[in-house]
């Protein structure tokens, strides 16, 4: 069995090699990211869903955010048709979400308060402070359609076995390490479409 998984794993990484993909190197973090990370439980990563810089497939200006939902990839538009793709976790199709907005407020570490609806469908979520037990993770971008809170966030997580599944309530989820680097590369006000 562990032959196998590895014999995938140097099959997938011979693909992706012969492709136009390339790894981005990881973002530099605070001491703080490094200890709370550390306390998040660790999930096998799939190469499909790993950090790239490669072509765009958005066609969308730079400085965009695009996120495929049936392909749960979020890409990130850089200038000379390039894009650094991530791999996310999306809404189920009950609560799924697309549109068009913008990133209204930046937060490192947030806490989460539920919206009314989600505590009604799931009486034991709850408030919970910022930290690595967090399901909002490292970092949030907070979605607005003009001026309205759409209640969507593209966030980290505490679940990263989830990468790639639609399993939120809505949220786009991306791995801790993921989040920070997309975190760092956009200012409030940034375009966001959700497909």
């Amino acid at each position: 069995m562990r032959l196998s998984s590895l014999s995938l794993a140097l099959a997938v990484a011979t693909v992706l090699a012969g492709c136009t993909f390339k790894g981005v190197p990881d973002p530099q973090v605070s001491s703080r990211d490094s200890e709370w990370m550390a306390l998040v439980p660790k999930a096998q990563e799939d190469l499909r869903y790993g950090r790239y810089l490669m072509d765009d497939p958005t066609g969308e200006a730079p400085g965009t955010i695009v996120v495929d939902t049936k392909e749960r990839f979020l890409y990130y538009v850089l200038p000379g048709k390039k894009v650094i793709r991530y791999g996310v976790a999306v809404g189920d199709e009950a609560y799924g979400w697309t549109g068009t907005a913008r990133v209204a407020r930046k937060a490192e570490w947030p806490d989460w308060n539920p919206p009314a609806e989600m505590k009604a469908r799931w009486p034991h979520v709850k408030f919970t402070r910022g930290g690595p037990e967090n399901p909002l993770g490292a970092r949030a971008l907070y979605l607005y359609e003009g001026n309205r809170d759409t209640l969507y966030r593209i966030h980290g997580t505490n679940e990263p076995e989830k990468i790639g599944l639609a399993v939120s309530s809505g949220c786009i989820r991306m791995r801790n390490i993921d989040v920070i680097d997309l975190y760092n590369r956009v200012d409030v006000n940034t375009k966001v479409i959700v497909r």
